[in-house]
This record gives C-alpha cells, sequence and structure tokens, in this order.
C-alpha cells in the first residue's frame, strides 16, 4: 500500500470512529428506574432501544449502576428519570451527563408535584394513573423532539394508546375503592409513599412507619411509638409494607400498637420479576388496588 493510500485509510478510519464515538446511542434512551421504563418501552415501541437501568424488586432510593451503564447514560439521545430526590444513588450520573449535554427529563418535576408535611416535593407521582396518564404526554413529547430517527406517528399512537389503558385502570380503581367505607380509608405504610393516591381516592395517610419520603431513613423507638399511639386511636386494621423490603418494621409497629394489626405487602417503587405479580406497571396498580381493598375492606 503507497503512503499517501495508507494516510488517506488512517484519516478515514479515524473519522468513522470520531463518528461513532459521537453518536453512538444518541438514538436511544436510557431511563433510571423501573416503573418509568415500562410506561417509556409502551410509548418508544420498536422504534429506538430503550435501557432501563434499575432491576426488578430494587429499591429506587439506593440502587446503583454500574461503569458500563454510566457510559451508557453518558451515550444517551435522552434521559428519562424521576427526579425530586428519588434515585439517591444515582443523581450525580445524570448531572454529569446534563453538563456533557446529554438531554434529560425529570419526569417527577413535570407531574404536578404536591409536598411532604415538610414542605419537600414528594417524588411517588406513579402511585396516581391520572399523574401517570400526563407523564405520557410529557415522555412522548420529548422523544419527538430529542432521538432522532424515529417516526413521530407512531410515537404519538403509541402514547394515545397506553393512555387509554391508564383511563380504564382509573376506572377500576375508583371504583374498587368506592366499595370501601369512608371511615376506613386510613392507610399506615412503610414510608411515606401514597400521597398521590391518598389525593386521587380520598384515603387519609394516618402515618408511615420510616419517616420522610425516603427508604434510607430510620425510625426512633420514639416514632415509633408515637406512630403506634396513632394507629390504636385510629382503630386501622392493617399495615401496608413494600414488597420489596422487609416488613420487620411494620410488624413490630403491629406488636407495639398493642392491637391485631395485619401486614400486607404492595409493589409501591419497583415492579417485579414477570410472573411475581407486578412485572408492568398496569399490573402494579392492579395488584395494589386489589390488596389495599380486601384489606382495608375484610381486616
Amino acid at each position: 500500500m503507497s503512503r499517501r493510500l495508507l494516510a488517506l485509510v488512517t484519516a478515514v478510519s479515524l473519522a468513522l470512529a470520531g463518528c461513532s464515538a459521537s453518536g453512538e446511542g444518541r438514538n436511544s434512551v436510557v431511563v433510571t428506574t423501573n416503573i418509568l421504563g415500562d410506561l417509556t418501552r409502551n410509548i418508544v415501541g420498536d422504534q429506538a432501544e430503550v435501557t432501563v437501568l434499575m432491576k426488578p424488586n430494587a429499591d429506587p432510593h439506593s440502587f446503583g449502576i454500574s461503569a458500563q451503564q454510566a457510559a451508557q447514560v453518558e451515550r444517551a439521545g435522552l434521559i428519562v428519570y424521576n427526579g425530586l430526590g428519588l434515585e439517591e444513588g444515582m443523581l450525580r450520573t445524570v448531572r454529569t451527563a446534563e453538563e456533557n449535554g446529554v438531554a434529560a427529563l425529570p419526569v417527577g418535576e413535570r407531574a404536578n408535584p404536591i409536598d411532604y408535611a415538610g414542605g419537600t416535593k414528594d417524588p411517588h407521582f406513579w402511585t396516581d394513573p391520572g399523574r401517570v396518564r400526563d407523564a405520557v404526554k410529557v415522555i412522548a413529547d420529548e422523544i419527538v423532539a430529542r432521538v432522532p430517527g424515529i417516526d413521530e406517528k407512531v410515537i404519538r399512537a403509541n402514547a394515545d394508546r397506553y393512555r387509554g389503558e391508564l383511563e380504564a385502570l382509573d376506572a377500576m380503581m375508583t371504583r374498587k375503592f368506592g366499595s370501601i367505607p369512608a371511615e376506613r380509608r386510613k392507610l399506615v405504610t412503610n414510608h411515606h409513599v401514597f400521597g398521590y393516591l391518598a389525593q386521587r381516592y380520598g384515603f387519609e395517610v394516618v402515618g408511615a412507619v420510616i419517616p420522610g419520603g425516603t427508604t434510607l431513613a430510620s425510625p426512633s423507638s420514639s416514632d415509633l411509638k408515637a406512630l403506634a399511639d396513632t394507629v390504636r386511636s385510629a382503630g386501622v386494621p392493617v399495615i401496608f409494607a413494600d414488597s420489596s423490603q422487609p416488613d420487620r418494621l411494620a410488624r413490630v409497629l403491629a406488636e407495639q400498637a398493642g392491637l391485631q394489626v395485619a401486614v400486607r405487602s404492595l409493589f409501591s417503587e419497583s415492579l417485579s420479576e414477570p410472573g411475581q405479580g407486578a412485572a408492568t406497571y398496569l399490573d402494579m396498580m392492579r395488584a395494589n388496588t386489589e390488596s389495599i381493598t380486601t384489606g382495608l375492606t375484610r381486616s
């Protein structure tokens, strides 16, 4: 090979490598939590690659990612994340990617978030399917605007179809929860996660075993005693614990309350593996609706 031809081949190779490095993954969507991942996959369909970082049955407050996954975040065309402080273990990765020019969508901030008692924003908007329906449109809009090579008509059609399924879910939940007497619509959970559901369907959140909105906090003995007194005075028949976390604290609270208080599991912050009851967002919400309705009407 002549020196001139070799130089030409080398230049072309470097150019192609540069294109690959800068363009690789830009038609992909990376999603932090598996709940948002399910929504995004329903919207995207076969139009782009969707990578979900959080595994089934994980805790969104504490899950971490590998170096390979961090590289995927850096190369994405769009990062879809919850925000409002939910992904405590990987927020720095998202921020770094944004600083390097990757588009990122904090869905929770666009879902009309409500406040905790202390004034901070509650990130658990997905317990309200009405807000999720609005979030689907927000995600679809960002995908159309940010991800190259997709068919906008397909994205819009997928989003509309899924929004229809969410309307049907909301109607079912309204009907089921309507069978619970008003005086029994009181929720005690392992941490504060169902504020949006309570607001939409007329429940009172009596309290939570773990204070605040994160599973990384720990209750003191005085916290448990105060909540036990509240449970006793409110006559709450059941405590709901997240299926992905041990329910030991919920059972300790039940014992401290001095009452026959049942402990039932809910899928609150993570989808499950297939076959475990909450492989999709719709499955998760149906299972939770059944568990809450049964727990509060039969206990």
